[in-house]
Parts: structure tokens; sequence; C-alpha cells
């Protein structure tokens, strides 16, 4: 017997239903996910701190976070038991590369305590584990297509980012004031974190309702004293300051923000399980498909609230359209913390020709220009080789 219209309207309700029952799973992954990633937050900003001050600040801190990551770590893993929920090999290849950066967790821990890597490289390391993990949530938008939770979802995915811009500018922050300066590159960065978020925050606040906004205004937003820090890092430091004061209270009034944060993000999640949950309950109450209904549809006017045509079209692509926009600016801003790195390496193999050599600062860098030409290699490859062999370095100082 061949199949009629009124077999795929069957199946379309159907559809319909497993996605929404799909749907409460993802967003309870998607729970988990921040969970995780405001603990992997606290720990980025301790082992900073602890690299910064050679071990002396937050060092039982960084032990207790890290911790509580790994307890969290042990609840993402067991959501992902049963995959088969999950939409799409892009889901799917996102969540290994988020599994992958949290297998070699245990690595960086292990460089950290011993201090073998630069805190530069240690945040990095940090950041890209964060960014699989944050592009994970929209991914989930390629079931959505129900309009309030594609809303709850989009508001939810721009205030994930926001508050991890503001985690990172919360570990960029401590290692300059643990530093007691912030060069150009380490400022620029700090602005970077500081603007991005505000356009991440504007989205969640054009979306939002009024209790959620209200609730921003007034706990989340930058206090009096944190602006003023902000100001005095983007300007200059007065060195007279006790650091390990100012990076406290940095780390202090940064953390109170990022946790009132936290407490708006479980509200978000909460509601995009509202919103599916609703979805699903209208769906199985709905009658068996009828002739009317059929008409409906072909007619284009399938039953609906007002403006669900609209949040159809536009709420869905400005899902993806953020994640997209998100995932380029967490791109050039890898560019940057890779551009910072390498132009530490030049420096340090400039501090060598000039202890060694006697040469100025320009004369060093002529010359590590020069080494470059002639062997046809990058500037920070022979800055490089250099540092790399800087032990052994016999050259006395040129008289």
């Amino acid at each position: 017997m061949n199949p009629t219209a009124h077999d795929f309207l069957l199946i379309a309700k159907a559809r319909e239903r497993a996605q929404l029952q799909d749907l409460l799973q993802i967003g309870q992954l998607t729970g988990r996910i921040a969970k995780l990633v405001h603990m992997l937050q606290r720990e980025r900003g301790a082992s900073n701190i602890w690299l910064c001050s050679g071990g002396r600040q937050f060092g039982e801190v960084r032990l207790d976070y890290a911790q509580e990551v790994d307890q969290q770590i042990a609840c993402f893993q067991q959501s992902l038991l049963r995959p088969d929920y999950l939409p799409g090999s892009g889901l799917v290849a996102s969540l290994a590369c988020a599994l992958y950066s949290l297998e070699q967790l245990a690595a960086l821990r292990e460089r950290i305590a011993s201090r073998q890597i630069d805190s530069f490289d240690a945040m990095e390391q940090f950041n890209t584990t964060l960014r699989h993990l944050l592009c994970i949530v929209p991914q989930t938008s390629s079931v959505v297509d129900e309009p309030g939770v594609a809303r709850a979802l989009a508001t939810l995915f721009s205030f994930m980012q926001g508050k991890e811009l503001a985690g990172q500018e919360r570990a960029i922050g401590a290692l300059g004031f643990t530093r007691g300066e912030f060069d150009e590159p380490l400022r620029q960065q700090l602005v970077d974190r500081i603007d991005g978020q505000q356009h991440c925050f504007e989205t969640f606040y054009s979306m939002a309702d009024e209790p959620l906004r209200e609730r921003y205004r007034s706990c989340a937003e930058p206090c009096r004293e944190m602006e003023q820090l902000r100001r005095q890092a983007c300007t200059r430091l007065n060195r007279a300051e006790d650091a390990s004061a100012l990076v406290s209270r940095w780390f202090t009034l940064l953390t109170a923000r990022i946790d009132a944060l936290r407490d708006i993000e479980e509200t978000l999640i909460h509601n995009v399980l509202a919103q599916a949950q609703g979805a699903l309950g209208q769906a199985l109450n709905e009658p068996d498909a009828s002739d009317d209904e059929m008409a409906n549809l072909i007619a284009g006017a399938k039953e609906a609230r007002p403006g669900d045509h609209y949040l159809d079209r536009h709420l869905l692509v400005l899902v993806r359209q953020q994640a997209q926009q998100l995932e380029s600016m967490a791109r050039r801003l890898a560019s940057l913390e890779t551009t910072l790195a390498e132009r530490k390496v030049i420096e340090k193999a400039k501090g060598l020709l000039i202890r060694h050599q006697g040469y100025s600062e320009e004369q060093a860098w002529q010359a590590l220009r020069k080494m470059a030409m002639n062997q046809n290699k990058r500037m920070v490859e022979v800055a490089g080789a250099m540092v790399a062999v800087a032990d052994i370095w016999t050259l006395p100082p040129k008289e």
C-alpha cells in the first residue's frame, strides 16, 4: 500500500516529539557543561596567579579548584555514556575535541605544579579547553525547531560566551597585577576581553526578560572598584602598591562578579529546559492528525503563536551566526596570545644578544632579523633556537 499524506503527517509529529525529548537531554548536558566551564575558569585564574607569583600565592586554592573540576568532569562524562540523543556529526566532533582537551588536563597540571610552563601558555591551554566546551552549545541548535527554545538557547549562549570572556579578563588581570605591570600586548588583550563581553551581554540583554535584566543590573554589572582597577590596568600601575594586595582585590572582585553571572546562567539553563518541557507537553497532548490540520499545513497556516514564523526564520539563524562570530572572536584572541608568546621569545633572544654581545636593543633586533633572512626562517624560530641553548652560551660580553 502506497504511503499517504496522512502517514507522513503522523511521522512528522512523531519526529517532532522525539526531537523535543532529545532536546531535554541536550539541555541537561548544557547544564553539566556550564558547571564544568565555571570550575575550569576558577582553576585557570588560580593557576595564573600561582605561576606568576612563583608558587607563593593560591597554591591550596588551585588544588581545591582542580578537585572540583575533576568532579564536574566525571558528571560530564556520565552524561555521555549513551550519546544516541546527540544530533549531527558536528556536535559529536565538538565533543571529541572537548574530551581530548580534558584528557590533557593532568599533564598541564603537572607542568603547572612544577612551574615548568609559562603562565601565558598555561592560560592558552585552559582557554582552548574552554573554547571546545563552549562550542558544543551552539551545535545543539541543529535540532531546534521550536521558536521559544531557540530564543532561550540564543540568550543562554550569548551569556555563556560573555561569562567566559569575563573569566579570561580575570586571568589576564591576575597576570598583570601579579607581575606589577601591563605591557602593551597584555593591555590590549585585557581591552579585547572587556569589549567582547560587553557585546555578548548586550545581546543577552536584548533577548532576556525584565526580571533577568534587573538581576544582571543589580548584581552582575562591574562595580565601581572593579572599574577603577580596570582603568589602572589599562593606563599605568603604581609600582609603589603591593602587588599581592592588588591581585587579591582583583581576583576577589572578579570572582564575586563571575559567581553572580553563574547564578543568572543557572536560570537561563532552567529556561531552556522549561521551554523544551512545555513544547514537549503540548506536542504530546495534541490529537492525532486531522484533515483540517493537513489543510492548514498545505496552506502554510500551521497553528502557531503569533510571530512564530518570524522567530523560526530569524532566531535559529541568530544562534548559528552568533556561534560563528564568537568562534571567530575566539580564534582572533588565540592569535593574539600566540603573537604575545612569540614576542616574549624574541625579547629573550634580544636579551641574550644585549647581555653577551653588548648590542643595543636596535642592534639585537637587526641581528635577529638578518639571521632569520639568511636562514629563510621566521624570526621567532631563530629566537627560539637561540633561547633553547641559552644555558650553554659561552660568548663573553663584548669589550
